[in-house]
């Protein structure tokens, strides 16, 4: 998330930062302050960003790097009419109020001239202390320490969308934090329009929206685009006459955003040919607690497409998992603007999995691929794909599972057989954690 808002606001990552790989503690070069608090409005993975005015791997080295930071840059922020506090924050040590004292007394050689305020001060400046990520095995001293002004912070966004105050909602409804996510992987930005071909109750455009992106959707289920049918809701039966996308939209003052959701089978595109869309955010249903489907049947035939108007409603048959992905990122190729993204969860069973299993198509980049645990065996996926080629009629069937771009129906077997499996052991898991 953090990789992909940088590209979006601009900035990088310290060439340092590969010493501290797996330290919660990131050293960024961000062009300017703006820049930064930007990054910071639209992150949910990121708590605070900090100007670092000094780090060392002690005490000593912390000082020392504290004392050559460039005088002009600490003196607006020290003055006189100024007020201030000093916090300390450590990653895996708690620290009595008495040592924390200590370190802050540490700091005196700072020429500090303004007024201590701990409740409403107008600067903050914290000592961060990285003591490792292993909780059985805490060191004494830190391996490594960081002094800097806090600059912005923000975790409030994830509350005011939680999925418990929402008007409309499914039975997977996306999290509010994985959707703000998925969003800032697809770098959403104002006036893109995002599309969703499995919208449900479309939790996934209300992150989009809120960026200041048009955003639209399809799905098969014509009671979930329509707001009708059973509830999902505890202690409620039926949909209420207003449970829908829109006045999920008009809830958070997004409506505005609100382009349309149609009823539409994903495999049988309506769009017309051309790029369409900037980001294409979505989270396939798997065959676990949503159905997989697509119109027509395993014996559909010919005469009965010819024979169909525009009041007939098809019959539904199983949509192979393996197909969606397939038909997924093939819409990607041919709909998405250049260097568009496409955003979706893959599911896989963790004993059997390799990155080989991941869907390619020949247009389409991966970005990043992140792992969410389900349990010890079984998770998903969150795969970003951009696009760096224009689609051309032969990319029309063209899809790799193991590196190779191969025609589609030559390694039907061997995707179905995979997916097959990770559907059948994630529903056998659930069932078991029911019981």
């Amino acid at each position: 998330e953090i990789t992909s808002l940088l590209s979006l606001y601009g900035g990088q990552f310290s060439g340092e930062q590969e010493i501290h790989v797996n330290s919660p503690f990131w050293i960024l070069n961000i062009p300017s302050e703006e820049m930064a608090r930007g990054l910071m409005k639209r992150t949910v993975c990121a708590k605070s960003v900090f100007e670092l005015w000094g780090h060392g791997r002690s005490a000593g080295e912390l000082y020392s790097s504290l004392k050559n930071y460039p005088m002009d840059k600490m003196l607006p922020y020290l003055q006189s009419d100024s007020t201030y506090k000093v916090h300390i924050h450590t990653f895996n040590k708690t620290l009595t109020q008495a040592q924390k004292i200590k370190k802050i007394d540490a700091l005196e050689f700072l020429p500090f001239k303004g007024k201590v305020n701990l409740k409403n001060p107008e600067h903050i400046f914290w000592i961060l202390e990285d003591y490792g990520m292993d909780p059985n095995n805490v060191p004494e001293e830190p391996f490594h320490l960081y002094f800097g002004r806090w600059v912005h912070g923000q975790r409030e966004l994830i509350e005011s969308y939680s999925v418990k105050k929402r008007h409309f909602i499914g039975n997977t409804s996306m999290d509010a934090c994985l959707s703000f996510i998925m969003a800032n992987h697809g770098r959403v930005k104002p006036n893109d329009v995002v599309y969703d071909p499995f919208v449900g109750t479309g939790g996934l455009l209300i992150s989009s929206a809120h960026f200041g992106a048009y955003v639209c959707g399809t799905d098969i289920d014509y009671n979930t685009i329509h707001g009708l049918g059973k509830a999902s809701r505890k202690n409620q039966k039926w949909r209420g006459p207003d449970e829908n996308i829109r006045a999920n939209l008009r809830q958070y003052g997004l409506e505005k955003y609100y382009l349309d959701a149609l009823v539409s089978d994903s495999s049988r595109p309506i769009w017309r040919k051309g790029t369409l869309f900037d980001a294409i955010i979505t989270d396939p249903p798997y065959g676990i607690r949503e159905a997989t489907r697509r119109t027509g049947s395993q014996k559909e035939t010919v005469k009965l497409a010819e024979r169909s108007t525009e009041n007939h409603i098809f019959v539904s048959s199983n949509y192979h998992l393996s197909d969606i992905f397939f038909d997924l990122l093939k819409f990607a190729a041919e709909c998405l603007v250049m260097g568009g993204r496409l955003v979706y969860w893959l599911p896989i069973y963790r004993p059997e999995y390799t990155e080989e299993i991941i869907p390619r198509h020949p247009c389409l980049k991966l970005i990043s691929n992140c792992e969410q645990m389900l349990s010890s065996h079984t998770s998903r996926r969150l795969i970003t794909m951009e696009k760096v080629k224009e689609f051309k009629d032969q990319d029309q069937n063209s899809y790799s599972l193991d590196g190779q771009y191969m025609p589609y129906r030559g390694h039907n077997s061997f995707r179905e057989k995979y997916f097959s499996g990770v559907t059948k052991r994630i529903a056998k898991e659930e069932k078991d954690n029911q019981k």
